[in-house]
């Protein structure tokens, strides 16, 4: 099976035990039905992607955090309230449903220590939080200094249907 193919399977499975179709065939399918939401993993690489998926799945990571100068770059939509992502393992197998449920955009250095609790990384200090994600937004930016000023998007998300098994 083809990732592709395991993503649209997963989606059709994930979308009936989350309830996102609320009236199922009675009004026909709908585009938010039909398509599969945007699949991705957390980190920078396979390891990441497995560590931080399991802190999701364990309930310990209910935030993430992004520099906004990546979605500029890429030209990439910034996450939404009510959006829904399909999270993957490190070997790109969908593992989670996800929705957000906030974003807020503040500087790098107004992040608070509530949020990086949320992220669930580390010992869930503020401190470990800046440290991490420091090096992380400048190694994605090619070395680009991380300011205090520089524009983060927190994103908060809740697990709407998890996978029972990685196979």
């Amino acid at each position: 099976m083809t990732t592709e193919d395991a993503i649209q399977s997963f989606w059709e499975d994930a979308r009936l035990r989350a309830k996102v179709n609320r009236v199922p065939g009675y009004l026909g399918v709908n585009a938010r039905e039909a398509l599969a939401p945007p699949a991705w993993s957390f980190g920078a690489g396979p390891e990441d992607a497995d560590a931080l998926l399991a802190l999701v799945l364990a309930g310990t990571k209910t935030a993430t955090s992004s520099a906004q100068r990546d979605f500029v770059a890429t030209g990439e939509r910034e996450p939404e309230e009510g959006d829904l992502s399909i999270i993957t393992d490190g070997r790109g197998r969908p593992r989670a449903l996800i929705q957000t449920t906030s974003v807020r955009t503040v500087p790098f250095g107004e992040v608070d220590a509530a949020h990086a609790a949320a992220e669930g990384e580390g010992d869930l200090s503020l401190g470990h939080w800046r440290d991490v994600h420091r090096r992380f937004f400048e190694r994605s930016a090619q070395r680009a200094p991380v300011t205090d000023d520089l524009p983060i998007v927190l994103e908060r998300f809740s697990v709407l249907y998890a996978a029972d098994s990685a196979d």
